[in-house]
């Protein structure tokens, strides 16, 4: 790997490829290197993507769900816990597509796929002091979800939900359902794998922040939300963090996925609607509670989006 542009440290990244099952850095770098022309992955992005990417983050992935493939007899779920803006769809579209040329399927799904319909949802979000039309923990169709994770463990076949963020003038709402019988599923989002704090230390950290009594009032009713959540992550089997440096970078990501969904599908969070969510999405949570999310491999980027580690969280 001396000749890639990468610049985590290696020596982490090894025990990360020795604990996904090969047996050293080296033989897993021949492994994928060999494959190297099935492995085609700018036709996702607008522009190349990086060494680091490509090397640090798609292919250990990969290579777990290639190892889980092999190695289980029992249906896996990785999950992908990133914020808006990250980059974890297209992602997830890359994995999508090359795991046929290995000859097994993923299926990538969002939790953003479980938002409630538009209906259920006016009355979930009604009175939310950031005016924004979904989410935040409580704007989804929990039970769905678990059901629909649970039913593809136990007979392999999963019928969900596809959320079209561009419908209804950006507001979005389900588009269609997706039925399929994937061998291994990702789940991704931004909040995937957060545990609600206690009411305790919740009231200490709305007190930190310059916050409006009512975001205060209902963070609180946020961190009851959670609560329905913990169910859905106790079917993932492992989680991946990818973790900005500092949490603000979204704001920036976000913002241009917004304007690039604007130049593809013509509707997009723009303007105050824009500035609201990204309101939501930093004050909603505590952002301590993304140091604990109980995940497998944590791999922190900087505010260029590189990889700057990757290894085990343990």
């Amino acid at each position: 790997m001396k000749n890639l542009d990468i610049n985590f440290p290696l020596d982490k990244f090894e025990k990360l490829i020795i604990d996904l099952g090969w047996d050293s850095l080296d033989d897993w770098f021949n492994f994928w290197n060999d494959k190297k022309n099935m492995l085609s992955i700018n036709q996702y992005w607008n522009n190349n993507v990086n060494d680091d990417w490509i090397w640090g983050l798609a292919l250990p992935l990969l290579s777990q769900a290639y190892n889980f493939q092999n190695t289980s007899s029992d249906r896996k779920i990785i999950g992908i816990s990133a914020l808006p803006g990250t980059g974890k769809t297209t992602l997830g579209k890359w994995l999508e597509s090359i795991s046929l040329k290995l000859n097994f399927k993923i299926a990538v799904i969002s939790i953003d796929d479980f938002y409630l319909p538009s209906d259920e949802m006016k009355l979930a979000i009604k009175d939310n002091p950031w005016d924004v039309s979904r989410g935040f923990p409580g704007s989804h169709s929990v039970n769905l979800m678990y059901q629909k994770l649970l039913n593809w463990k136990i007979n392999g076949e999963l019928n969900v939900p596809v959320f079209d963020k561009s419908l209804r003038n950006g507001l979005g709402d389900r588009s269609h359902w997706r039925k399929e019988y994937p061998d291994l599923l990702i789940i991704e989002g931004w909040f995937l794998g957060i545990e609600p704090y206690s009411i305790d230390v919740g009231y200490e950290y709305k007190n930190s922040i310059d916050v409006s009594y009512h975001e205060s009032f209902y963070r609180l009713k946020i961190q009851k939300n959670l609560r329905e959540y913990l169910g859905v992550w106790g079917l993932i089997d492992n989680i991946w963090h990818l973790k900005p440096l500092k949490f603000e970078y979204m704001n920036i990501w976000k913002s241009n996925q917004e304007k690039e969904m604007f130049l593809q599908r013509g509707n997009a969070l723009q303007d105050d609607k824009l500035s609201n969510f990204l309101r939501m999405l930093n004050v909603s949570l505590p952002h301590e509670s993304f140091d604990d999310i109980n995940s497998y491999a944590l791999l922190l980027i900087d505010h260029n989006r590189r990889l700057v580690k990757t290894g085990l969280n343990f």
